[in-house]
């Protein structure tokens, strides 16, 4: 070596020496990731490790940080391992614009672009920021901003509206389909609205803060609309089955009375619409921003310089996904089809006592 001749290595060796000297030089960090993906085909966000027939958006997104380096490959087993968290799990099918994930990472050079080089391109991370070590991103979530997109043919009246493509929302029924979503508003007892809670189950109590359905639009000569929906948190299929019991009044399969029945303590038969449409748009962090977004350290969890690359992601791999799902599979006009066989009149004891008289 003194003679400038370096004593020849096993090049495995120097690669794990560089390895390891590259770890020391980066330590692990507490970040978030803001994702966007295209839910079609996945089995939802969850990772369920050692079930490999049901893919999901988090085992492309932990093979893609080994496989940039971010994280040791073991972690990749063992989640916990890197604290890893995500903000909300989405269901099959579901896509996102604004889904957080925290974790520890090595906070390597070109970070984004070495992990999306190893994503497919409808699962892009669009930031990343630094957060406190503490930092959960479920438990810090204070409210979660979902939009659901379908045809508007979904509100036609199932006796004397056209039940198709043709099918255009007047301002009436517009309005009729808002002043019902606003009835979501506040605090409901939602048990008949997901599966496995009962009526006298806490955790079915949750918090409305906004529901409404923009403006109808034009797509490939189909009219579809937007309905937009902020709570604090939701549970599994909640607001599926929100918006198929609106569906299923404005159409004149249920009375307007429903409503309040299935936030009562009886079972009612809630309609849960497909889950194509629906899209996890943003997910809010008011108090941990007014508590560390000005401290000098961190910074706020807004997202709004890369509002553009959301919009653009959308633009690209979502919105046409749910038109193009919808026009080849039908999902809504199948669904729709579905709902004469609900029995909106009566409620489960009813129901029960009615088929054993019939038996």
């Amino acid at each position: 070596e003194e003679n400038g001749h370096q004593n020849k290595r096993l090049k495995g060796d120097a690669d794990e020496e560089d390895a390891e000297d590259q770890n020391k030089k980066t330590p692990k960090r507490k970040i978030v990731l803001l994702m966007a993906y295209s839910g079609k085909g996945y089995h939802g966000m969850q990772r369920n490790v050692g079930s490999s027939q049901f893919k999901t958006i988090e085992d492309d997104l932990v093979s893609a940080l080994v496989q940039s380096g971010c994280i040791p490959e073991n972690h990749g087993e063992d989640m916990k391992k890197m604290s890893f968290q995500r903000c909300a799990r989405t269901d099959k099918g579901v896509s996102a614009a604004g889904q957080i994930v925290s974790l520890k990472v090595r906070l390597i050079d070109d970070i984004l672009e070495k992990i999306n080089n190893h994503l497919p391109s409808h699962i892009r991370i669009l930031g990343l920021k630094r957060v406190t070590g503490g930092f959960n991103s479920k438990n810090k979530c204070d409210a979660r901003t979902y939009s659901y997109m379908l045809p508007t043919f979904a509100f036609a009246h199932k006796d004397h509206d056209v039940q198709e493509e043709l099918y255009r929302l007047d301002r009436e029924t517009l309005d009729r389909v808002n002043s019902l979503l606003a009835c979501y508003k506040g605090t409901h007892n939602f048990h008949n609205f997901t599966s496995q809670k009962g009526p006298r189950d806490p955790s079915a109590k949750r918090y409305i803060m906004e529901m409404y359905c923009g403006e109808p639009f034009v797509r490939e000569n189909v009219e579809f609309a937007v309905i937009k929906v902020k709570g604090q948190s939701f549970m599994m299929h909640q607001i599926r089955k929100m918006i198929g019991l609106v569906i299923a009044i404005v159409k004149g399969y249920a009375a307007e009375s429903i409503m309040e029945r299935s936030w009562g303590e009886e079972k009612v038969d809630v309609p849960k619409a497909p889950g194509l449409g629906l899209v996890l748009e943003k997910v809010h962090f008011e108090k941990y921003n007014r508590r560390f977004g000005n401290d000098g350290l961190h910074e706020p969890l807004e997202w709004t310089e890369e509002e553009e690359k959301i919009a653009v992601f959308k633009e690209q791999y979502i919105y046409p996904t749910i038109i193009n799902t919808e026009r080849e599979e039908k999902s809504m006009a199948n669904w729709l089809n579905t709902l004469p066989i609900h029995d909106f009149n009566s409620s489960a004891v009813e129901m029960q006592t009615n088929n054993k008289n019939s038996k």
